[in-house]
């Protein structure tokens, strides 16, 4: 097991969360550097400690360093930390190729699905990066920035198919307030990630119109019964999503304003068009883009995914939040397994 301290690290993206992971990981005791490639952001973290635009007021580590070089940040890294959105990994880990360190576990904070191909992100960095699964791993859980920022207790997921990896990565990053467990359910674990935006995108709009809370417990716990149904299809351990990265991610998402894909939805809720709700909306909200290829993947799967079938109507087809309530409220009655 690597010692910690000894341990380097490059996060490669200096977004809230790529920043917030490389600030874990350097008061952990992992020499680590962020990579950037807005150089006014870069040279903001690296002299000055901070990140004015994404985490405004929050001091840095010292230890803690930028650069806009990919193969400087790269030079000697155990772990290599992706923290793009999910859309961009593809092409940003295609250019990044050429400096990846042979032996560097590949580390994904990215919760989303790969239109087109309706890859996970491991699955991803498996393909372009060419190495093998058990070199990649997937850091999930309740991770609101905002909080984690402000040093605010939290648990996470790392999750690796070979636990020998994961519990390195646990080592890199686990704090007194930073709890990480391990979990070798990479599938399980991804997909908790990338479908409980989806679902969040739901009980913002709901919550948008007003519609209380009763409709809003609904919807997450149905939204997990569309979780647990697609990761059966996939193979996922089902008790992944009992867990911080399943039922956690789902609730601190669904439930918190600090949430991006609650607070888009709920814009939405309120009568903003799209067009208004990505004018207002300053950073990523996964759930957005993703939910198209969740519903292609549930397809391919042949696995009923209700909600998520409403969310990309309102979101890319033109249905109204309104029309939207009726029709799930509208189908046919189920008896109500686990699963089901």
């Amino acid at each position: 097991m690597t010692v910690q301290g000894s341990t380097k690290a490059a996060v490669f993206g200096t977004g809230s969360w790529g920043t917030t992971f490389g600030m874990i990981l350097a008061e952990a005791g992992t020499e680590t550097t962020l990579w950037g490639r807005r150089k006014e952001i870069v040279e903001a973290i690296d002299v000055r400690h901070e990140n004015p635009e994404y985490l405004p007021g929050l001091r840095l580590p010292e230890g803690l360093r930028a650069t806009v070089d990919p193969a400087e940040a790269m030079h000697g890294a155990d772990f290599v930390v992706l923290a793009v959105p999910a859309q961009t990994l593809r092409a940003n880990l295609t250019a990044w190729k050429p400096y990846l360190p042979r032996d560097a576990v590949l580390v994904s904070l990215m919760k989303g699905i790969e239109l087109g191909t309706t890859k996970r992100m491991s699955e991803v960095i498996v393909e372009v990066a060419e190495v093998p699964q058990d070199q990649v791993a997937v850091v999930s859980g309740p991770n609101l920035v905002p909080e984690l920022a402000r040093r605010q207790p939290a648990g996470a997921v790392v999750a690796c198919s070979d636990l020998t990896v994961a519990d390195r990565l646990q080592d890199a990053c686990h704090l007194p307030w930073f709890r990480t467990y391990t979990n070798p359910d990479v599938v399980g674990v991804e997909l908790g990630g990338a479908v409980k935006n989806v679902i969040a995108l739901a009980v913002g709009v709901g919550v948008g119109m007003g519609l209380g809370d009763n409709l809003a417990a609904t919807l997450m716990t149905r939204g997990l019964a569309e979780i647990s149904r697609l990761g059966a299809a996939l193979g996922a351990d089902p008790h992944t999503f009992a867990g911080l990265a399943g039922m956690g991610d789902l609730i601190a998402t669904c439930t918190s304003p600090l949430s991006r894909n609650r607070t888009f939805g709920e814009n939405l809720g309120r009568g903003m068009s799209l067009a208004e709700v990505v004018a207002v909306t300053k950073q990523t909200a996964e759930g957005v883009k993703s939910c198209e290829s969740v519903l292609d993947l549930a397809t391919k799967h042949d696995v009923e995914m209700p909600i998520t079938e409403v969310v990309v109507a309102v979101v890319h087809d033109g249905m109204t939040p309104g029309e939207a309530a009726m029709l799930l409220m509208s189908r046919t009655p189920k008896p109500e397994r686990y699963g089901v």
